[in-house]
């Protein structure tokens, strides 16, 4: 079987070209050829309408996108393979549902001439799109032979939302790594991990409130408590304007008093991810979903640090952000409202008063990162590819 992979892929710092990189590696293993047609075409909508017109695609038997992140090239590109090849299997993994890509390439006249405007007239401008944003969304869904989510929640938003038959997507959750599990370090000083890309939204600011509030409360807790920040820096999207994301974090971390407890480990080596996690207890991941998004709809995807933690037997402790709450809902960890810095604190404090319910969270985790193995995971991607080429006889 030859599939056409349509995504992101490294170097470009992003979880869904991580996540592309391996379920290519994975369905590589399971015997099945992958190539990449948009490879060099960057996020740029028009080269990949572009490489589509110009690739030979007889030999593909099966299309596959990773949709998410703001890209809209594999949007774009299914677009175009849909309207040239009307009998070619298609199938999109989406990141982000409830939507597909969330705004337009585009915006049209006169809500274009905005986009030269002061704020908030460029996202006043791309609200009032949004209408047609999300027709052309759920014309190309409903023109794919399968979707695919990474939880049930995903699942419900984006069949509700894209006004898709149920049967149509599948539940395929994230895989895991295949990485052999490790007891934890010893149980004091309680070392805590935040693990992921390192950018406004990712809630860092409520994980070091929330810390700060816990030793105040108890001043003993000081020398009980480690705290990580380990990850991508995301030059790219963590120097905004307002200044350095990160130099903000430092200042937090000086004026809360921390800064006898919180270590960096910033790019950290993929080599290394996993060394990391397991010389901690738990992973802490306090998302909080965008206000600006809220306005065009639900973002229920997941998260590949969640991946890494059960592959590595952590539990987590994280925000009820995303699908979050289905994703930390059978014993691997504990949920709390975004946002709210003193249900933080409360989770962290009862932690460090039973600090052996980490035990319970990793023997969770650890059967949650075997089920889902990537060699797993590859094979139930390679079974809907199957079924998707057996049952349209596609022109090539």
């Amino acid at each position: 079987m030859r599939v056409a992979l349509l995504a992101p892929l490294p170097p470009e710092q992003t979880g869904i070209a991580d996540y592309a990189a391996v379920l290519k590696m994975a369905l590589e293993a399971s015997s099945v050829e992958v190539i990449t047609p948009l490879a060099g075409c960057g996020n740029d909508p028009q080269r990949a309408a572009a490489r589509v017109a110009e690739f030979d695609w007889s030999g593909v038997d099966v299309v596959h996108a990773e949709l998410g992140g703001g890209r809209l090239a594999e949007f774009h590109a299914l677009r175009a393979l849909r309207a040239r090849y009307p009998g070619l299997p298609l199938s999109a993994t989406v990141h982000d549902p409830e939507r597909l890509v969330w705004r337009r390439a585009s915006l049209p006249w006169p809500l274009s001439l905005a986009q030269s405007m002061p704020s908030p007239w460029p996202q006043a401008a791309t609200v009032l799109a949004d209408p047609l944003c999300l027709y052309e969304e759920r014309q190309l869904a409903n023109s794919l032979d399968a979707l695919v989510t990474l939880t049930e929640t995903g699942h419900n938003c984006l069949v509700r939302r894209m006004r898709l038959p149920a049967d149509k997507v599948h539940v395929i959750a994230h895989g895991n790594q295949v990485i052999e599990p490790t007891p934890l370090p010893p149980l004091e000083p309680l070392r805590l991990l935040y693990f992921g890309f390192i950018y406004r939204g990712k809630g860092i600011e409520d994980l070091l409130d929330a810390l700060a509030l816990v030793v105040r409360r108890q001043p003993q807790m000081l020398s009980r408590v480690r705290l990580t920040l380990a990850g991508g820096s995301a030059p790219e999207m963590a120097f905004e304007p307002g200044g350095s994301y990160l130099d903000q974090l430092r200042r937090r971390i000086i004026e809360q008093g921390l800064e006898s407890l919180v270590e960096w480990r910033l790019d950290l080596p993929a080599e290394d991810i996993a060394t990391q996690i397991k010389a901690h207890h738990v992973m802490v991941l306090p998302y909080r979903e965008s206000k600006k998004l809220r306005l065009l709809g639900e973002q229920r995807g997941t998260s590949g640090a969640l991946s890494w933690a059960a592959a590595c037997g952590r539990g987590v402790i994280t925000s009820d952000a995303r699908a979050f709450a289905e994703e930390v809902a059978t014993g691997n960890g504990a949920i709390y409202a975004q946002g709210d810095v003193n249900a933080l604190a409360q989770e962290l404090q009862e932690l460090l008063e039973a600090p052996q319910r980490c035990l319970q969270w990793a023997e969770r985790a650890t059967q949650i990162g075997h089920e889902r193995r990537w060699p797993a995971t590859a094979q139930r991607f390679k079974a809907l590819f199957t079924n998707l080429c057996e049952g349209r006889d596609h022109a090539k």
